[in-house]
C-alpha cells in the first residue's frame, strides 16, 4: 500500500544562478492511499504533476530528484526518504517516459535480466522470467537485440519487460504508450490485463486514455499539482465527452474520431518527390529502407504511419540528410538535392528531443534556430510570438532541461516553426502530450501547411493525423505500402481501420 499524507513538492529551479523553485511539476497538498491490488489512472494536463507523482511513489523523490519536500510518503508502512533505491526498487518497478533513461545495457536480454541479477536471483530463475515476459509482450523477436537498433516503440517494450522481469507488487507506469503503435498499445493493454489478474497494484500516468478506461478502477484527475477528482473507474467513464474536452484529456474510445472535420488546403507546386531512396545499418542483412517514389506536397501536412520498426524514422532521417549511408536524392522542378544540400534545405524535430536542446533558456532555443537574416530587432518579438502560440511564454526564461516532456517537445516545434526552413520534419511531435496541447501542436501544423511549407509527421497519433494532415503514407518493412490523400470520407475510414481493431467496421457518419 503507498500513501500520501500533506504532500508537497517542488523542483529547484536548473536555470544556472537560479536558487528558486519551478512552478512546474509543483504537487500542493496531496493526500491519497492506493490500495494493494488496485488500479489507478493519474490523468490531467501537461505539467499538472502526474510525473511528480509516479516519481514520489517510486522514490525517485526524495532519493534523486531534488527539490522542497514536506508531508509523508509511506510504502507498506514505512516512510519513502528511509529506504534505499534498491529496497524500493524490490517493491516497485518502474517504466519512464524515456526509456533510454532506464537503460544500462546494450543488448535486450541482458537489459531484461539486469535488474533480477542486480537483487541477486538465480539464473535459471532469471532465464525463466525473461523468456515468459518476453512472450506475453509479444517481444521473444526482439532478445539479443542491441537496443541501438530498436525503433522508440520496442525501446519502451523493452522498458516495461524489464520492470515485469522484477515481479514487483506494484508497478508504477509514465506514458507508457507514448511510442506505441496501435498493435504494441495493445500488447501493452493485454500485460496491464495480466498483471491486474495477478492482483498487482498498477499506477498509471497517461494522456492515451482509450486503452485504460475499463482497466481502471480508480481515476485520480490532477490540475495545477492538486487532486482535483478522484473517480471509480465508473463514474469516470460516466463523465460527458465535452466535459472531459474541458477538462483537457482525451478521447475514451478512437471511434470518436470520425466525427472530426478534415481539414482541406489546395497544397503547392512544384512537388518534391524523393526518388531511389535505399538504406541499410550496417552489419544489417537486408535494407531498411527501400522507396523508389514518394512525392510531397509545398503547402501541405504528410502523416508518415507504421507499426513500430518499419522504418518511419528512418524514412524521415534519410529524407533530410541524417544519414550518410543513404542513396537517392530529393527532387524539384527539375533541381536535384543530394544529402548535404537536403540538410539545409530540412529541419527535424527528434523522437527523443533531448537530444536537439543545447541552451540555457527556452528562448535562446528558439532563437539559434532563426535564419540569421531574421536576427533582428524584430527577432524577440518573433519569437515571443511562436512561443505564445504554443503556450510556452511563461517559461521563455526557464532551462530547457528543467520542464516536462510535453513542454520539451513544444520547444522543439517551437525551434522548427522559427527556422522557417521549407521542409520540416516531426518524429511523434505529440508523444506525451494531453489534448489542448495535442490540438495546439496540430494548429502549428496548419499554419505551417498554410505558409506554403511542406510537412511530414511521423506519427501514432491518429487524432492528430485527422485534425491536421492531408496525405498519408504508409510504410512496413522499409517499403511504402500505401500512399493516399484525406480528401474523402472514404479516405478517412481506411485510415481509421489502420488504428482501430481490424475486427470492429468502422462507419462513418
Amino acid at each position: 500500500m503507498i500513501e500520501c499524507k500533506n504532500v508537497s513538492f517542488s523542483y529547484y529551479s536548473s536555470h544556472e544562478g537560479d536558487k528558486g523553485l519551478q512552478e512546474d511539476g509543483t504537487l500542493r497538498n496531496v493526500s491519497c492511499t492506493i490500495a494493494d491490488g488496485s488500479f489507478v489512472l493519474l490523468c490531467g494536463a501537461s505539467g499538472c504533476g502526474k510525473t511528480t507523482l509516479t516519481r514520489l511513489f517510486n522514490g525517485l523523490i526524495p532519493h534523486y530528484y531534488e527539490g522542497e519536500l514536506s508531508g509523508q510518503i509511506l510504502l507498506d508502512g514505512k516512510e519513502c526518504k528511509d529506504l534505499s533505491l534498491f529496497d524500493i526498487s524490490g517493491k516497485v518497478g518502474s517504466v519512464f517516459q524515456n526509456p533510454r533513461s532506464q537503460f544500462f545495457n546494450v543488448d535486450t536480454t541482458s537489459e531484461l535480466a539486469f535488474g533480477a541479477e542486480n537483487h541477486g536471483l538465480p539464473e535459471q530463475e532469471i532465464r525463466d522470467r525473461v523468456r515468459r515476459v518476453a512472450g506475453q509482450l509479444n517481444i521473444t523477436g526482439l532478445l539479443d537485440r542491441s537496443l541501438f537498433s530498436l525503433s522508440g516503440g520496442e525501446k519502451q517494450k523493452i522498458a516495461c519487460g524489464s520492470a515485469a522481469v522484477m515481479e514487483p507488487e506494484i508497478f508504477v507506469f509514465d506514458e507508457p504508450s507514448s511510442n506505441l503503435d496501435v498493435s504494441a498499445t495493445r500488447e501493452l493493454r493485454e500485460l496491464l490485463k495480466i498483471l491486474k489478474t495477478q492482483g498487482k497494484t498498477v499506477i498509471i500516468a497517461e494522456h492515451r486514455l482509450y486503452y485504460l478506461h475499463d482497466l481502471a478502477d480508480r481515476v485520480l484527475y490532477l490540475k495545477d499539482g492538486e487532486i482535483k477528482g478522484d473517480y471509480t473507474g465508473e463514474e469516470f467513464t460516466a463523465i460527458p465527452e465535452p466535459v472531459r474536452e474541458q477538462m483537457g484529456l482525451r478521447p475514451l474510445t478512437l471511434f470518436s474520431l470520425k466525427h472530426i472535420a478534415h481539414i482541406k488546403r489546395a497544397g503547392g507546386n512544384p512537388l518534391w518527390e524523393m526518388r531511389g531512396f535505399h538504406f541499410a545499418y550496417p552489419k544489417s542483412s537486408r535494407e531498411s529502407l527501400c522507396v523508389e517514389k514518394a512525392v510531397l506536397a509545398p503547402g501541405s501536412v504528410t502523416a508518415v504511419i507504421g507499426h513500430n520498426g518499419a522504418g518511419k524514422t528512418t524514412f524521415s532521417r534519410c529524407l533530410c540528410g541524417l544519414e550518410k549511408r543513404c542513396r537517392g536524392s530529393l527532387y524539384r522542378d527539375g533541381e536535384q538535392y543530394n544529402r548535404k544540400q537536403r540538410m539545409k534545405l530540412c529541419y527535424i524535430v527528434m523522437q527523443d528531443v533531448n537530444h536537439q536542446l543545447f541552451t540555457e533558456s527556452v528562448i535562446e532555443e528558439v532563437l539559434i534556430s532563426m535564419p540569421k537574416d531574421a536576427m533582428d530587432l524584430e527577432g524577440n518579438s518573433r519569437v515571443d510570438a511562436i512561443l505564445e502560440e504554443m503556450d510556452l511564454l511563461d517559461l521563455k526564461d526557464c532551462h530547457p532541461m528543467g520542464l516536462s516532456g510535453g513542454q520539451k517537445q513544444r520547444v522543439a516545434i517551437a525551434s522548427a516553426v522559427a527556422s522557417e526552413r521549407p521542409v520540416i520534419l516531426f518524429d511523434e511531435p505529440t508523444s506525451g502530450l494531453d489534448l489542448f496541447h495535442m490540438r495546439q501542436v496540430a494548429d502549428a501544423m496548419n499554419r505551417l501547411a498554410e505558409s506554403g511549407k511542406t510537412v511530414v509527421v511521423v506519427t501514432h497519433d491518429p487524432e492528430f493525423i485527422v485534425r491536421c494532415c492531408d496525405q498519408v503514407i504508409y510504410i512496413e518493412n522499409g517499403y511504402v505500402i500505401e500512399d493516399y490523400s484525406l480528401e474523402s470520407s472514404a479516405d478517412k475510414e481506411h485510415l481509421l481501420r489502420f488504428f482501430l481493431d481490424n475486427n470492429k467496421e468502422v462507419q462513418m457518419q
